[in-house]
């Protein structure tokens, strides 16, 4: 009985401290935003990348 009633009080004063501090963090926001940046910075290199390759390809000469 006397952990449960421990858990109960460390529990609770805990949530009390979470509610007291005001700062939580960044917001989703900007985080979305730069991941958004960053994958269409990736679709562009990856598709500047494929384009080069595929002339590189088409350049190679054939056997006969």
């Amino acid at each position: 009985m006397q952990l449960i009633a421990y858990l109960h009080v460390t529990l609770a004063a805990r949530l009390a401290e979470l509610r007291r501090e005001g700062d939580r963090g960044d917001s989703p926001v900007p985080t979305a935003v730069i991941i958004f940046g960053l994958v269409a910075a990736a679709i562009a290199v990856t598709g500047l990348v494929m384009t080069r390759a595929t002339d590189w390809m088409d350049s190679v000469p054939t056997a006969p």
